[in-house]
């Protein structure tokens, strides 16, 4: 009887053990694409803390060799593209309008677009935030507005010259992958961007749009055999966390990395 108990005893002690281990899970580790943890982008690294505290992150740009990054990248389980300044216009075809471009960086475009080759060659969830929603339409072979105001002609503001954001109303595709994560057909967000999507490139698929009609967000038009992928052009990170079209874009992400991680 007693070697019974002790048998019980010590089954109950590895089963309670195994359970444990089963629901402990290795952290996520987010590429993210350039973001200085001293300055303003810091709102990146602590949008996806409050989502999650365990995820790691690793800032790509401040790699001088492509080859150290790529080995990074390797061991991360989602891509992050972040805000910045503007795409070198040669990556679409419009070179000769170089000079209306604020500080192209050609290193940022060189190492987000390898970025995004290998993260879609490792199978890993991208999400990309303003300059990284505008390229990932360039890589896949779209255009840009270069100046929205003069290439354009918006009826509402989508930067403003004194400030470091204003608001307006976005709309959102029905049945689409945005309307589902976020719950809602139309939000608001925020907006500082003088450049945004023009021609969308073929691979990808408009989703969401300012009341003028200029697009906000693009994802894979045909998602078979692919991992998660959004662009949007406001910045979720430094919206109120409640807004549906912040933290639920942000947990969606994250799960998506959580599904697809190796």
């Amino acid at each position: 009887m007693r070697i019974r108990l002790i048998i019980i005893f010590a089954a109950s002690v590895i089963l309670l053990s195994c359970e444990r281990k089963a629901v402990i899970r290795e952290p996520l580790r987010i590429a993210v694409s350039k973001a200085t943890p001293n300055d303003i982008s810091n709102s990146y690294f602590n949008w996806l803390w409050a989502l999650d505290s365990t995820v790691q992150v690793e800032e790509m740009y401040h790699y001088n060799n492509l080859d150290s990054a790529i080995l990074i990248l390797q061991n991360c389980d989602g891509l992050l593209l972040t805000g910045g300044t503007d795409i070198y216009p040669g990556k679409y075809g419009k070179e000769a309008d170089t000079a209306r471009c604020w500080e192209p960086d050609f290193k940022r475009d060189t190492l987000e677009a390898l970025l995004i080759n290998k993260a879609i060659e490792y199978n890993l969830p991208i999400l990309g935030i303003c300059r990284g929603h505008q390229n990932l339409n360039v890589y896949f072979g779209g255009t840009l507005y270069i100046d929205i105001p003069t290439d354009f002609d918006p009826t509402v503001n989508h930067r403003v010259e004194d400030g470091y954001a204003c608001y307006h109303e976005l709309i959102l595709a029905g049945g689409s992958l945005l309307e589902s994560i976020s719950g809602i057909h139309q939000g608001e967000v925020n907006s500082a961007h003088h450049q945004a999507v023009e021609i969308v490139a073929d691979d990808l698929i408009p989703i969401a749009y300012a009341p003028d009609g200029l697009i906000e967000s693009v994802t894979y038009k045909d998602t078979t055999g692919k991992p998660f992928l959004l662009g949007v052009q406001w910045h979720p990170e430094r919206l109120d966390f409640n807004n549906p079209l912040s933290g639920n874009i942000g947990r969606y992400f994250l799960n998506e990395v959580r599904k697809t991680k190796k």
